[in-house]
């Protein structure tokens, strides 16, 4: 904090005082002062292609892609010859409204200038994987295509904890349980603070049916804070969901959906669980919400390639989902 403070002594009307500032309290996890310090930045130079900028990093890591994906398109208008990292920002902001296929084309571009740099493989990894469980690719090698990404992250660098809790997730949908976990619990090891690699931990384990360590693991990750706000309430949401928990999955998943409203997954465990309450009509809002995200949804393919190990609870899944309307 010394250093963006010190910056804004020395003039605060110097936008880029105010954008550094901005990004010591995001890291921070001081939200509202990041993005009151990123707009600040903005209406002293509004042609400062740095300003809008770092304000799309403050915006992603407080949970708000949308509004991201506009201040990082804005710089990249203001500057066609924009660095490397613009693309990092751009790509996060189309990942986390959805938009898969822009994300995956934007980490690539970017490794093409950045070959080793981590959080980008990492990125593609979580984007193929996402496209995936979200059926909005219809491609075969699409899990393949985020194993490659997800190890060669490993391969750069074998103690990034998100390489191995990225690996964990593709080992997961590849249904090598095994594998998932031993992934997880290496990244938990490597970063005991991070409520990610809990939460993720514990989807793996209410996956395999080890629901009592799983409830273990998200309660622990609740205790925590992610690096991007909210992104632990998705899988803390789902693994409660699994242990027949729904109201505090339900909470949750809101919370989640609050920033992410364009994300398949929470609304289709939420048309889950809203129909076993007996809560038809909401449980249709969110069918309806997972077929405006993806037109083509399928429960077959639903069923092929969802991870759940038992398949009791995954066919009560199903059953709940064609009741809400979905086929």
């Amino acid at each position: 904090m010394a250093l963006g403070q010190k910056a804004l002594a020395l003039d605060e009307s110097v936008p880029a005082a105010h954008e550094l500032l901005g990004v010591v309290y995001a890291r921070k996890q001081q939200y509202d002062q990041a993005i009151a310090e990123g707009e600040r930045a903005v209406a002293l130079s509004p042609n400062n292609v740095e300003s809008y900028a770092g304000q799309a990093t403050v915006l992603n890591w407080v949970g708000r892609p949308a509004d991201a994906l506009r201040a990082i398109k804005q710089a990249l208008r203001l500057n066609p010859r924009y660095p490397a990292w613009y693309l990092i920002q751009l790509g996060s902001a189309y990942q986390g409204t959805g938009r898969y296929a822009e994300a995956i084309a934007t980490y690539k571009q970017f490794l093409v200038r950045n070959p080793d740099f981590l959080w980008g493989y990492h990125n593609l990894a979580s984007s193929y994987l996402a496209q995936w469980a979200s059926q909005l690719s219809q491609e075969p090698q699409t899990l393949e295509l985020a194993l490659t990404a997800a190890q060669r992250a490993i391969v750069l660098n074998d103690v990034f904890a998100p390489g191995h809790m990225i690996l964990g997730y593709v080992y997961l949908w590849q249904k090598q349980y095994e594998q998932a976990v031993a992934e997880m619990e290496r990244a938990v090891a490597l970063d005991p603070n991070e409520a990610n690699g809990y939460a993720n931990l514990a989807v793996v384990l209410s996956c395999m049916g080890r629901t009592e360590e799983a409830l273990k693991a998200a309660e622990r990750a609740l205790h925590l804070k992610p690096e991007v706000v909210d992104n632990h309430s998705l899988p803390v949401g789902a693994v409660y969901a699994a242990a027949g928990r729904p109201e505090e999955a339900i909470a949750l998943l809101r919370r989640y959906l609050s920033r992410y409203p364009n994300i398949l997954e929470p609304h289709l465990i939420l048309a889950t669980i809203y129909n076993e309450l007996g809560r038809e009509a909401e449980a249709r809002t969110e069918a309806a919400e997972v077929l405006r995200i993806n037109p083509q949804f399928s429960l077959e393919v639903r069923k092929e390639r969802v991870p759940i190990k038992d398949p009791a609870p995954l066919e009560r899944q199903l059953a709940a989902l064609r009741k809400a309307g979905l086929k």
